[in-house]
């Protein structure tokens, strides 16, 4: 059938396909990306709970090591608001992607409308 169809149209047909793939690897990231921040809020929420005299321990790399719970609590902001920041760059990212593909759905579909009828 792609035989048939003008090299114009498989053309958009194959960025289709590419935009189609883009936006689930965004959606796959996006996904991991809140995880990270449910598991932040929720060592902030515990952490925040502990006497200001807990001894608290994070990892670093491959290291765990004792910290105060005040510092804890300033480096879990940060990442919080990070991934906060990430998010909203891969929901623009998302929407773009997701416009464009629509346009080039259209584009395809009043491209071969008159050849289905």
């Amino acid at each position: 059938m792609t035989a048939e169809l003008p090299p114009q149209i498989q053309n958009q047909i194959a960025q289709l396909q590419q935009l189609q793939q883009q936006i689930q690897a965004i959606a796959m990231q996006k996904s991991q990306i809140e995880a990270m921040q449910k598991e932040s809020k929720m060592a902030l929420e515990e952490l925040e709970k502990l006497a200001d005299d807990a001894v608290v321990y994070r990892t670093v790399g491959e290291l765990v090591i004792k910290t105060e719970k005040g510092e804890s609590i300033v480096k879990l902001k940060d990442r919080e608001e990070t991934l906060s920041l990430r998010l909203q760059s891969i929901a623009r990212q998302e929407e773009r992607l997701t416009t464009r593909f629509k346009q080039l759905q259209e584009q395809i579909q009043q491209a071969m409308g008159p050849r289905v009828q």
